[in-house]
């Protein structure tokens, strides 16, 4: 005979689940008033961010010359204005070589566009000027039909730039009171807790400041190999301003998606007008190489050595943030994932039981 179900056991069962349901449940309304928190204060928190991220690029020299006897105000300051410094000289390696050959690309661009009206005129396409020039005009038709559309783009597009460079402002600001004050922050942070928060959130916040160096450092270096491999190919093919190209290459890195976009955009242009179609369709295809060796291969296995994740939970996170929040999502898609790491990592320590030598164990030891 098959035995029944208990009763007692049942009951036990469905209570537990229960109540594990319901403080899941309020986990997850936690989260949820966290995030809508967090979302109301984006402006903010952007900015403190993006203060954070630089600080991690500039902190290693700040701390170097706090360590040689400099005032904590000098050293931010100097390292602060040697940032500046480098970040307008690497504006002007990519704009000054481009702005000297202007011309030269415009007449590029000029004879590439006649190279395909002539191609289209060919065989097997056999497209005459009138059916181009009826095309043209379908074009611009719908273009004027589509101003209000456009001027709104536009109009959205200036504002996400001057949201940029305002919060790029804000967030050098904060680099440099972050590589003033930084050190004493963690100290303040304890004497302000109470308990055991006292304790549990500095190491977390020292933890998580470490993971964020990790991912900036992991960041550079894939946008480094990338920097590498595309300007190898580039000057190869003896395409101009390689160095221009290989440093967009390594700084549009940093901006997921887009970034590499961009920058793949320009270097086939390049290609294109100075080079002709082949060697453009031959920039296309290292480019193309080169991206899918960084996000597949590169960059989860740098950064799943450096911040102590798989590289599928990296590969997932990118996604996950690229869909919910698209450019921003997939920017803090990893280090936010990290963090949660560190946070999940320090709660299971504490949540341990610590592990001590049997009696018998520590009698030989005395022994």
């Amino acid at each position: 005979m098959s035995a029944g179900l208990s009763a007692a056991r049942t009951r036990a069962a469905l209570r537990t689940s229960a109540r594990v349901s319901g403080e899941l449940l309020l986990i997850l309304v936690m989260l949820a008033v966290t995030l809508w928190v967090l979302g109301r204060m984006w402006s903010v928190v952007w900015p403190l961010l993006v203060g954070l991220l630089l600080t991690t690029l500039t902190w290693p020299p700040a701390r170097f010359l706090r360590r040689h006897g400099w005032r904590p105000a000098l050293a931010a300051a100097v390292v602060t204005v040697a940032f500046l410094l480098v970040v307008l000289g690497i504006v002007a390696l990519i704009a000054v070589p481009m702005s000297s050959q202007t011309d030269e690309l415009t007449d590029g661009v000029v004879e590439g566009i006649q190279r395909l009206r002539e191609w289209a005129a060919g065989p097997p396409l056999n497209i005459g000027d009138d059916e181009i020039t009826g095309a043209m005009d379908s074009a611009v038709a719908r273009i004027q039909d589509s101003v209000g559309s456009i001027t709104t783009a536009v109009a959205t597009g200036v504002g996400a730039v001057v949201n940029g460079v305002i919060t790029a402002v804000l967030g050098v600001f904060l680099m440099f009171f972050f590589l003033k004050d930084g050190p004493r922050f963690l100290p303040w942070l304890g004497r302000q807790l109470p308990g055991r928060l006292a304790t549990d959130v500095p190491v977390v916040a020292l933890r998580g400041w470490e993971t964020l160096g990790s991912f900036v450092r992991s960041q550079a270096l894939v946008g480094l190999l990338d920097a590498v491999f595309i300007g190898l190919g580039l000057w190869i093919l003896d395409v101009p301003l390689v160095l221009p190209l290989a440093v967009l290459t390594f700084v549009s890195a940093f901006v997921p998606i887009v970034g590499a976009l961009f920058a793949g955009f320009v270097a086939v242009l390049i290609a294109l007008v100075s080079n002709g179609l082949t060697d453009a369709l031959i920039v296309l295809a290292i480019i193309v190489v080169v991206q899918q060796l960084e996000g597949n291969v590169f960059q989860p296995i740098l950064q799943s050595r450096g911040l102590g994740l798989h590289a599928a939970v990296i590969l997932l996170a990118v996604t996950l943030g690229g869909s919910l929040s698209g450019i921003v999502g997939s920017l803090l898609a990893v280090p936010l994932a990290a963090l949660i790491a560190v946070v999940w990592n320090y709660v299971r320590e504490q949540l341990t039981d610590q592990l001590t030598d049997p009696p018998e164990a520590a009698a030989t030891a005395d022994g």
